[in-house]
């Protein structure tokens, strides 16, 4: 195999890994297709398509990358709640006043995806 093909095999299955991830983390936060479409910057309709497994992120797209930012927010929250899903839904949907907002409204914009994911990792580096 040569290394231009390794690297689209690589590619290929980090997209197909982020897709699943992206997917599970949507069931598990209860995200509605269009509530994951605005944070990854998608159609409704292409969510719909990720969900049912028609459709992948691409890695030269910004919602790949969007995505690997939703994912290190799934992991902190998850890690500073205990695996509690609950309790991250609950955080997720309470207004947050050090973020001036709920932050399930905040992550539908790129600005505010990085502003809570950074939240999340710097109130977990103080634990």
């Amino acid at each position: 195999m040569s290394v231009a093909t390794a690297v689209l095999v690589g590619e290929s299955q980090a997209s197909r890994v982020l897709t699943e991830a992206v997917s599970k983390i949507a069931a598990c936060w209860k995200l509605s297709n269009e509530q994951l479409g605005a944070i990854l910057g998608l159609s409704a309709a292409s969510v719909s398509r990720l969900r049912s497994g028609t459709f992948e992120l691409d890695r030269t797209n910004k919602a790949f990358e969007l995505g690997q930012y939703l994912v290190r927010l799934f992991r902190s929250l998850d890690a500073l709640m205990g695996s509690d899903d609950q309790a991250s839904m609950s955080w997720l949907r309470t207004v947050n006043l050090d973020l001036d907002g709920r932050p399930i409204d905040l992550i539908r914009s790129v600005k505010g995806l990085g502003e809570v994911t950074n939240y999340v990792d710097d109130f977990r580096a103080r634990v």
